[in-house]
Formats: structure tokens, C-alpha cells, sequence
């Protein structure tokens, strides 16, 4: 009976020896201190997150315009619409956009109305007859509405009239004579900066207004 004693007693003694120098006991215990640390390092990265480098914050970190960084310039849009219509927005394209812009304020129409007539004048030589593809990006006529018709003429006949059908208004414009001596002949490789030029200058400097006849009657 003492020997059972004596070894029950010896069992406990190794056992609470065990425990107290970091056993089995102990390790279940440092296992239960980890899942804080872990807890700790999941609230890390969702501040991490937070903060633009993940997931949550992905947009705060994202490509951001540099500060010297030229700002878009709005002529793009209008080049774009010309080489839209032509293939490209050289000098020629350009003011008939130009012309085009001009004639529809002048005569109270907007951008594809089907009350405009545009009919162009020129000899069958691309540098001047340009101007027909510039007119129909800028007012939205053309061939296939039927309200977009070639005139052949002369090279210093070169104008394009735009008439108001509801009420026979009509405005005459043509390449200035500046325009004309400045942008004649201009290189392939040089025609989308004379273009993007063009678009900058003044009127005067583009084109001029031709006197026309009395409105004819309205259709």
C-alpha cells in the first residue's frame, strides 16, 4: 500500500516537474499565446490594406498624373475629328473645319442638320479639294445625306458656300491669300503639325468671307 502511495505521489512530482519546464502543458499554452499574434498580424495587413498597398487600398497607390505634367489639349478632339473623315488633319482638312465651324454659327445650325447645303468648288486636286472632307467633319453633311455636292473649278476659284435651305441664307468663305502662300505644297511628313497650326490660327489668317448675292428663296 505504501509502495502505491509512494509511486502515485512520484508520478505527480514528475508531472507538475513537466509543467513547470515547459512540457506538454506548457506547449498547448505558448500554442494558445500565438493565435493573438496572429490576430495582430491580420489587423498589420488590413492596415496595410488601408494604407494603398493592398487589396482595399489599391486605388490610393494607383498611376496619378505627374505634377509637371502638360495638361490634354482640347485641339486633339477637332484633329481627330477630321482625320475621322479624311484619314489625317493636314493644313487644307483643317480649314475646311475651320470654314465649316464659322459658316454653321453664322447661320444659326447645328452640327448635322439636315437644313444645311455645303457645296464646294475646286479643281480635282487633293490639296484643295481637302477642304470638302474638313467642311463635312465640321457641319456633319455629306455625300450620302445629299447635302455635300463638288463644284469643279479653277484653282483661284477655290470656295465653299453653305446655305441655310429653310431660308435661302447663304455664307461664301475661301482660303486667304496668306493661307494659301503659307501652306501650299506642304510635305507628307509635315502635314499633322501644319494641321495642329492651322487650328491655332485667327480667322483672318485661314480664310475670308466672299460677298454673296441677296438669299435666294427658301426651299
Amino acid at each position: 500500500m505504501r509502495q502505491t502511495v509512494s509511486s502515485a505521489v512520484s508520478i505527480l512530482l514528475v508531472a507538475a516537474a513537466s509543467i513547470h519546464c515547459g512540457g506538454a502543458g506548457a506547449a498547448g499554452g505558448a500554442g494558445h499565446e500565438q493565435r493573438p499574434q496572429g490576430h495582430e498580424h491580420g489587423r498589420r495587413e488590413h492596415r496595410h490594406g488601408a494604407d494603398g498597398h493592398g487589396p482595399d487600398g489599391h486605388g490610393a497607390h494607383g498611376p496619378r498624373p505627374s505634377p509637371g505634367q502638360p495638361a490634354a489639349d482640347p485641339r486633339d478632339d477637332e484633329l481627330r475629328a477630321v482625320a475621322a473623315i479624311h484619314g489625317g488633319a493636314g493644313p487644307w482638312a483643317v480649314a475646311g473645319y475651320r470654314m465649316g465651324r464659322y459658316a454653321i454659327a453664322k447661320l444659326g445650325l447645328l452640327q448635322g442638320s439636315f437644313d444645311l447645303e455645303v457645296v464646294h468648288h475646286s479643281p480635282r486636286n487633293v490639296q484643295f479639294s481637302c477642304i470638302a472632307d474638313g467642311a463635312a467633319a465640321a457641319t456633319g453633311a455629306s455625300l450620302g445625306k445629299l447635302n455635300l455636292s463638288l463644284v469643279e473649278a479653277t484653282e483661284a476659284g477655290v470656295e465653299t458656300t453653305y446655305r441655310r435651305k429653310s431660308t435661302g441664307q447663304a455664307i461664301t468663305l475661301r482660303p486667304s491669300a496668306a493661307f494659301r502662300a503659307r501652306f501650299r505644297d506642304v510635305p507628307r511628313e509635315k502635314l499633322e503639325p501644319a494641321g495642329r497650326e492651322v487650328l491655332s490660327l485667327p480667322d483672318a489668317e485661314v480664310f475670308e468671307e466672299v460677298s454673296t448675292p441677296p438669299a435666294s428663296a427658301p426651299e
